[in-house]
């Protein structure tokens, strides 16, 4: 039997890799850019919202958060609905990096569905769907 979490651990690693080398050109990270897609472009996003988006604990979050403002690629402004509340905002350079960060994400989408043909892709993605429901509904431990 071949082991399953050796074959994603190894495929997200070249993944991860790729991505962050790409990243790397443009002075980013792979965290860089999935933060940046994850903001909302026009209207900023609540800095509670973006921890659970990206599937992120709040002290790497946190460290994340600080390098790009380092960057100037976001700002923080306080939240005009919540006044507890910040809101991560892009900056022009921020946005510029997002459009690529998109730009390169639909570069791999399609070289992966032109290689791989988009029958296999549903078979994968549908396997990859009900392996995080069987880890959701904690039919494992």
């Amino acid at each position: 039997m071949k082991f399953i979490e050796h074959a994603l651990r190894y495929t997200w690693q070249s993944v991860f890799k790729m991505h962050n080398e790409e990243a790397k050109k443009y002075g980013g990270t792979l965290a860089h850019a999935q933060a940046l897609l994850n903001l909302d472009p026009s209207k900023g996003t609540p800095s509670t919202s973006l921890g659970p988006k990206m599937g992120m604990q709040s002290t790497s979050l946190s460290r994340t958060l600080k390098s790009m403002e380092d960057l100037n690629l976001i700002c923080r402004t306080n939240n005009p609905n919540d006044k507890r509340g910040v809101l991560i905002e892009l900056t022009q350079q921020g946005l510029d990096l997002r459009n690529l960060a998109k730009k390169n994400g639909y570069k791999f989408n399609k070289a992966v569905y032109e290689k791989i043909g988009k029958k296999d892709l549903d078979v994968f993605l549908d396997v990859m769907n009900k392996i995080n429901i069987i880890i959701k509904n904690k039919e494992i431990y």
